[in-house]
């Protein structure tokens, strides 16, 4: 195992980076900060941008935390800058890297959003949003249908941030179709389960033209028949594990359409079927299967109403399950119920925002925004409390 020396002058930006956290595990927090400090700056000399972005922004986060957001402004800052440097890097070259351009430019906008600096924060949205809107056009007349949607999808959310609904709607329109054309494809090749997800995406860009009203309940109502559908072909397979997860899907879909009636009895009939699996997956001795199916017992279980329930069957499924995704999830399924109830575009569009955030896989930001849905609303206090209660908070 390699010695950590006392750093002197010329050790490399690794090294300094490892000491640094070394100290800040031990305790030796201003020691640990000076050497990240020295890393970044190491790494920015050499070039590294990617790296000294990274420290400079856990250095900008760090101090937030623990100084206030003054004392954190000058690294937030840095970060920024670099990052957008990374960006102009990505689009210049003749493949972009999509993912890695997702995290460039989240990262930048985090930055602003941290710093209350809404002027810059309007600013790169709309830079951002515009980029993404030309990759987006790209991609399209490439025919790579995919990526165009996962481009025009970040170009939407970030002319949304920007205050740019002309412009939003616009890119929604975008969606609209190529979504239309993957359901049409979907089904004449039979696959009622990419279709009712290519429906439920449409649903979703049809409200942000038209509101809660029939047209987005056509939609939504449209993909819970289409999940139906691909439950019954997982049926007749024999394939009890995928029938219950589409199952859940039109439960919530039907829910979203207004058609209440329909997503309670899919509900009840779910929970059996779900009962089964898991006593199935435990029967294996498969505790992580039993704990996912657990996760959508939960799920169904809140689509019914049947809050205690759920919290039983949320609570077996945390002894096997860690992270914030099943969390998100669950409050996710409330706001979905929550939505549904109050015909609320308001809950709906940070619904999306919460989706929008699962599909990039920023976990943390999806459950931060789920948890505010929940939390800034009197009526689902109560149901807050107990999905807290079952994991193990008590908020005193």
């Amino acid at each position: 195992m390699r010695t950590l020396t006392i750093p002197g002058i010329d050790n490399p930006p690794e090294e300094l980076e490892e000491l640094g956290f070394k100290y800040i595990d031990e305790g030796k927090t201003k020691e640990g900060l000076k050497l990240i400090l020295r890393a970044a700056k190491g790494y920015e000399n050499r070039g590294d941008k990617e790296n000294a972005a990274r420290l400079y922004r856990y250095l900008g986060y760090f101090l937030a935390k623990r100084a206030g957001i003054e004392k954190a402004r000058p690294s937030l800052l840095k970060s920024a800058y670099l990052y957008i440097d990374l960006i102009e890097r990505e689009i210049s070259r003749p493949e972009v890297d999509i993912d890695a351009l997702d995290d460039y430019c989240f990262s930048v906008l985090e930055a602003f959003a941290t710093l209350n600096d809404a002027r810059l924060l309007g600013k790169y949205s709309m830079e951002f949003a515009g980029i993404y809107e030309d990759l987006g056009s790209s991609y399209e007349e490439s025919g790579d249908i995919s990526l165009a949607i996962r481009a025009y999808e970040s170009a939407f959310r970030y002319y949304r941030l920007a205050g740019s609904e002309e412009n939003a709607k616009k890119v929604a329109e975008k969606l609209i179709s190529l979504y239309g054309q993957i359901a049409e494809t979907k089904l004449s090749e039979g696959d009622a389960g990419a279709a009712a997800d290519a429906f439920y995406e449409l649903a979703r860009y049809t409200k942000v033209i038209f509101g809660y009203d029939a047209h987005f309940r056509e939609m939504m109502d449209t993909a819970a028949k289409n999940y139906e559908r691909a439950s019954k072909l997982a049926y007749s397979e024999g394939d009890l594990d995928r029938t219950t997860t589409y199952l859940l899907k039109a439960q919530y879909a039907y829910l979203l359409a207004g058609n209440s009636g329909r997503a309670k009895l899919i509900g009840i009939n779910t929970i059996r079927m779900l009962n089964q699996v898991v006593s199935a997956h435990r029967a294996s001795g498969d505790e992580r299967g039993a704990a996912r199916k657990l996760l959508e017992a939960t799920e169904t279980l809140i689509g019914i109403g049947k809050v205690e329930e759920a919290m039983t069957a949320y609570r077996s499924a945390l002894d096997s399950m860690s992270g914030l995704k099943p969390k998100t999830r669950v409050r996710l399924a409330v706001a979905k119920v929550y939505a549904s109830q109050k015909r609320s575009v308001e809950v709906l569009e940070e619904i999306d925002i919460v989706e929008f955030y699962l599909k990039k896989n920023n976990i943390s930001k999806a459950f931060e925004v789920a948890d505010k849905i929940l939390e800034k609303r009197d009526e689902l206090a109560e149901i807050r409390k107990k999905i807290q209660e079952a994991e193990g908070i008590t908020e005193f």
